[in-house]
């Protein structure tokens, strides 16, 4: 009876003109993999991750491994960091790793943005990265994502 587990490598979309998958990766080791693994199967297809970095110390704790992780994608979206339990610490943001990533193609935005974001785009594949309440948002981009499939003609 045992289904597989929820938010591990999920593809919520295939379709010959666009890829959706949702991953709970949450320390740059799994992202690392997650990214790597993507680039594999599908060689020429940009990469799009939407990344929900998860607590202020892990952030803190592996800057460098997220930065380097991040910069595999083809494009990277930085939610704001899912507190779970902590409280801020003074300095440490999703800005912090933004503005290390050396990529032109980046941006940090809210949730709410993303979904408008997403509907002014076409895309080709999208990671949905993170621990936090980024699962929550799987179904809204799903939604938006295949709409614009759906425009694409």
């Amino acid at each position: 009876s045992y289904r597989g587990v929820d938010r591990r490598f999920d593809v919520h979309i295939d379709h010959a003109k666009g890829l959706y998958i949702d991953d709970y990766a949450h320390h740059p080791e799994e992202i690392n993999n997650l990214v790597r693994s993507v680039k594999k199967m599908f060689p020429s297809r940009k990469i799009t991750g939407i990344f929900q970095p998860h607590l202020f110390s892990r952030t803190q704790d592996f800057l460098t491994g997220f930065v380097e992780a991040l910069e595999l994608l083809d494009e990277v979206i930085l939610l704001d960091i899912y507190p779970a339990r902590e409280l801020p610490i003074p300095g440490v943001s999703s800005q912090v790793i933004l503005d290390r990533i050396r990529k032109n193609s980046k941006m940090l935005c809210s949730k709410k943005e993303v979904l408008h974001y997403l509907d002014s785009k076409t895309f080709d594949v999208v990671l949905t990265i993170g621990a936090g309440d980024i699962g929550l948002e799987v179904p809204k981009i799903k939604e938006v994502l295949y709409k614009r499939l759906n425009q694409k003609g």
